[in-house]
């Protein structure tokens, strides 16, 4: 049996790797955020900490879908695999949740400031919806089988 897959560019392994250690970096702030010791805890301000331990179960569980749904997704995008394609949507689903309660259910803006509050998590959700369109257009180029 023939493979028709054409092989990928450069820039599709740079991005997916890229996409891996960004979804990385996302599954250690999960870690973090979920298993905070007290002397952690001491440390973050009254205003950021009374946020973050009212998260409800369903907001934390948005979090786990969308960073180990990308870290997922950037494995079978570098496995080369079609499934990248729906992983990365339970990941992008789980950002749109995650963020939308940040910004519209909390006082977050003004706890954690404009670069945590807002432009992070505006960029969170742009590399969320690139990362979908990329695992699209690489299906639609034949580098996904």
């Amino acid at each position: 049996m023939e493979n028709s897959s054409t092989k990928p560019n450069v820039w599709f392994w740079i991005i997916s790797v890229v996409g891996l250690i960004w979804n990385g970096m996302g599954a250690m702030n999960y870690l973090a955020q979920t298993s905070m010791s007290d002397a952690y805890k001491a440390e973050i301000p009254a205003e950021q900490l009374a946020i973050i331990e009212a998260t409800p179960a369903w907001v934390t569980g948005a979090f786990a879908l969308a960073v180990w749904g990308g870290v997922l997704g950037c494995i079978a995008l570098l496995l080369r695999k079609k499934w990248a394609k729906p992983i990365l949507v339970v990941s992008l689903i789980g950002i749109l949740g995650q963020m939308g309660y940040l910004w519209f259910m909390t006082s977050a803006v003004e706890a954690f400031g404009t670069v945590q509050g807002i432009v992070l998590p505006a960029l969170v959700i742009l590399i969320g919806i690139g990362l979908y369109l990329f695992a699209k257009s690489s299906i639609r180029k034949g580098w996904l089988t």
